[in-house]
């Protein structure tokens, strides 16, 4: 990893795992559509990688027209570009936006149609370079359709899908796709569910985040527990399953 790009680059995971990555002739673009928070996590970031490069770039998801100027914009300031990371996203009301058409859509089109149009651009430019990782975060939300957070679980589980063929296109021009699925995690965009056993420390979900692009994994679950808990949740039968509660 020498030419990354972050989008996303605010969101508490994203800067827990960036931050291990350290090192000199090192350049990271942080992009996000709030100049302000950009700006504070590339202030923290350099205080703690201060040989690293730190650029800025500010775009929202949803202008898709100008994610591509974006990615011009990062190669030529870098020479060129080996790693992208996408941890943009939110977490809505389940509640309130499954009464709007529009803000179901708004939602589904951040989690996931904004994913697919970052990672095509970047499939695209790597599969003529021959190399390159792109890593996403998706969420183990997208493992099974549950009524507590079906929306953004349903857009997650298009971003896993989407990913999980875009590795297969990938694999022969050796350029690494990583599917990352956090749990629940303790986070800003979390702070007003409620507390349970299973929260994670973000700290500890960054680190594996890190590890699983550094090692360029497939899937990457995190905290690894989560694995063996959405295994149990996929095996009940849908019968029993549409009556539970969850």
């Amino acid at each position: 990893m020498n030419n990354i790009l972050v989008f996303g680059a605010s969101s508490k995971l994203a800067e827990e795992a960036v931050k291990h990555i350290k090192g000199v002739n090192l350049n990271v673009m942080l992009a996000g559509p709030t100049e302000s928070k950009i700006n504070t996590v590339k202030a923290h970031l350099k205080t703690l990688n201060p040989e690293v490069n730190y650029q800025s770039y500010i775009i929202d998801a949803l202008d898709y027209d100008k994610h591509q100027a974006m990615y011009d914009h990062t190669i030529n300031e870098f020479g060129g570009l080996d790693t992208v990371i996408i941890a943009h996203g939110t977490l809505p009301d389940n509640e309130e936006i499954r009464k709007s058409q529009e803000k179901s859509i708004k939602e589904f089109n951040i989690n996931c149609v904004s994913v697919i149009s970052l990672c095509t651009i970047a499939a695209n430019y790597f599969e003529k370079q021959k190399n390159g990782t792109i890593a996403v975060i998706s969420s183990v939300a997208g493992e099974r359709g549950r009524q507590s957070n079906y929306i953004y679980g349903s857009a997650k589980a298009g971003v896993s899908a989407y990913l999980q063929g875009l590795r297969n296109r990938m694999f022969e021009f050796g350029v690494s796709v990583v599917t990352i699925k956090p749990g629940m995690v303790r986070t800003p965009m979390t702070s007003n569910l409620p507390d349970s056993p299973l929260f994670a420390n973000a700290e500890k979900v960054g680190k594996d985040i890190y590890d699983g692009i550094r090692k360029k994994k497939d899937v990457v679950y995190t905290p690894s527990y989560w694995k063996l808990i959405m295994t149990i949740i996929k095996l009940i039968p849908e019968g029993i399953f549409k009556k539970l509660k969850l």
